[in-house]
């Protein structure tokens, strides 16, 4: 609050030079009108020009007396108590009288109050006073967690009919089986079978029927009750499973791809695969993964460069492929992946060669750390602002080290061991940007290069790596509160230089090296359940690769993501099943 505020609620709670009297079921605040008048124009309306120059009190009805004094209070200190008590009553009130403060106020708080078990509500009711920012939130938030929101939401099943269309039409609306949204809608017509049972053809032609295997069209939509009350819906599905027949037979045409049946839901996520080292040289392949799915998915792009032991990291729209080697040069070169346009362009270049390079991203910068040069391992950092194209020497960390690997925590950078040149190191540090100054931290329980480093679940893990004598499986997580490491489940098989990333709620490791071999194979640990999981292997085994994930698929331009999720193929026995 101002001085010259402080000054004006200090006259209003003594009652001094006030004009005004908001009188509120009886209760009286005594106010300045040219107080409320700069936050609300429905005050200044009332006071300029529905009502008389000497008019003193108004009576205000229609709102709480506890609410009222929320908002004088608030125009004279631009502070707002939001609660779950009173959030979406006060952001009415404040809806009413134009108070974009609270208003704002009020749609940030309720959007982090967001829950599959309400937003459906929060969604019609940021609709209803046409509040477009949290009604868009509040939309996708449904989209992202559709499945939990079907099976907890008592909103669910009291959704409008065009609601529920919005929904099912989306190529946005994340599900890991298309079956999910055939079954959701069955479950929200059977709530009120007699009136509901005339939209099932409207509904259920927005279900991508070329995504379901045709043994559950078989078993499970064909002789449907609400499917069979519409012959002109089932008539729909029995045309779609022939042409999906003839796909499983190799006898059809292009035009499954380009029905609207078998066009695949865009994933508000994926994980990308790039660049690494196989088959003895670097290689600019790029493979994206849907962890709906379960697929990896092939991105050639010959203009991309060939390289290995770089970093990727994702911002603001674009892949940023930093340093590495080609097996001749070590690169200084940063090259910025365009995903909406599917261009490459380079972009200013580091200080320093880096392969070997760990690089993370915090605050809208791109943070580029230690390597090695072709002559030493580095200490020295760096960091890149995309607005202004420019890359800025920090502070060197206290370890020289190449094939480190680091990650982002509570506005802090951590880098955690790699090799000095000398030996394999267990040392970790961070870095804090308001100060410019690096510290070092408790070191891990393994020396570790070729480690995988990521913040997941509050906590920095340190994942594999060698340790100089072999390649590791173990792992074991940071608690900045306690400064300590503690032992997490090994992975199931030992790998250095792989890729790390976080996606799903799930910590992914992607091939690496294991002591005698390339490898393929993926697996994740989820916290939740303590343990590790076998994922599909990449389409090619591969070592001192960088992964990253991109988020906001749905915000980008749908044709420059959709070709690379193709119409999924069928399990061989369902194949043969079918020609049988």
């Amino acid at each position: 609050m101002s001085e010259d505020m402080s000054v004006y609620n200090e006259l209003r709670l003594r009652k001094q030079l006030c004009d005004a009297v908001i009188r509120v079921d009886g209760v009286e605040f005594h106010v300045h009108k040219v107080i409320l008048c700069s936050c609300s124009p429905y005050f200044r309306a009332l006071f300029s020009h529905w009502s008389t120059p000497d008019c003193q009190i108004y009576d205000i009805h229609g709102v709480t007396a506890e609410l009222m004094k929320v908002i004088v209070e608030f125009a004279y200190t631009g502070f707002v108590p939001v609660t779950q008590d009173n959030a979406q009553e006060l952001f009415t009130a404040a809806d009413r009288f134009n108070i974009m403060g609270i208003l704002e106020a009020c749609g940030d708080f309720i959007e982090q109050e967001l829950s599959p078990q309400n937003c459906i509500g929060i969604w019609l009711f940021a609709e209803t006073y046409y509040y477009p920012g949290l009604r868009e939130k509040a939309f996708l938030f449904t989209l992202n967690h559709f499945e939990e929101v079907v099976a907890t939401s008592e909103e669910f099943l009291s959704l409008p009919t065009e609601h529920l269309y919005e929904i099912v039409q989306s190529d946005q609306l994340s599900v890991k089986q298309e079956e999910t949204v055939y079954e959701a809608i069955l479950k929200w017509i059977a709530f009120a079978p007699e009136e509901r049972k005339e939209y099932v053809c409207v509904l259920l032609s927005n279900v991508r029927l070329a995504l379901i295997s045709p043994k559950y069209i078989i078993k499970n939509v064909i002789e449907n009750e609400f499917v069979k009350s519409s012959p002109e819906y089932r008539a729909t599905v029995l045309e779609t499973l022939n042409l999906i027949v003839d796909h499983m037979s190799k006898n059809f045409s292009k035009s499954l791809l380009c029905h609207s049946f078998a066009r695949p839901r865009l994933p508000s996520s994926i994980l990308l695969a790039v660049g690494g080292w196989t088959d003895g040289s670097p290689t600019n392949i790029i493979e994206a993964y849907d962890p709906r799915t379960d697929l990896w998915i092939r991105m050639d792009y010959p203009e991309h460069i060939r390289r290995a032991y770089h970093g990727a990291v994702f911002l603001n729209k674009s892949v940023y492929c930093v340093g590495g080697f080609d097996s001749v040069e070590r690169f200084s070169t940063v090259h910025r992946f365009d995903l909406a346009t599917h261009t490459w362009h380079e972009v200013s270049p580091m200080h320093s060669s880096r392969c070997f390079v760990s690089v993370t991203v915090m605050d809208e910068y791109i943070y580029a750390m230690g390597g090695y040069n072709g002559h030493s391992r580095l200490e020295t950092a760096e960091r890149y602002e995309p607005r202004s194209n420019q890359w800025t020497l920090i502070a060197s960390m206290h370890e020289q080290r190449s094939d480190a690997s680091s990650a982002t925590l509570q506005n802090r950078v951590y880098i955690c061991g790699g090799f000095n040149g000398r030996q394999c190191l267990s040392t970790a540090e961070c870095y804090n940007p308001n100060t410019d100054q690096w510290t070092l931290i408790t070191s891990m329980n393994s020396m570790r290069s070729g480690v995988g480093v990521i913040a997941y679940a509050n906590r920095i893990f340190a994942v594999g790596g060698f340790d100089g004598s072999r390649r590791l499986a173990t792992a074991e997580a940071y608690s900045p509160s306690t400064n300590t490491w503690d032992t997490v489940l090994s992975m199931k098989i030992p790998r250095s230089n792989f890729g790390i990333s976080v996606i799903d709620d799930c910590l992914f490791v992607v091939g690496g090296y294991n002591g005698s071999t390339t490898a393929s194979e993926v697996e994740y640990y989820d916290e939740k359940t303590n343990g590790w999981s076998d994922a599909s292997n990449m389409e090619i085994s591969r070592s001192a690769l960088s992964c990253c994930v991109v988020h906001g698929l749905s915000t980008m331009a749908n044709n420059a993501v959709l070709p690379f999720f193709h119409f999924p193929q069928m399990l061989d026995e369902e194949e043969e099943e079918m020609e049988a």
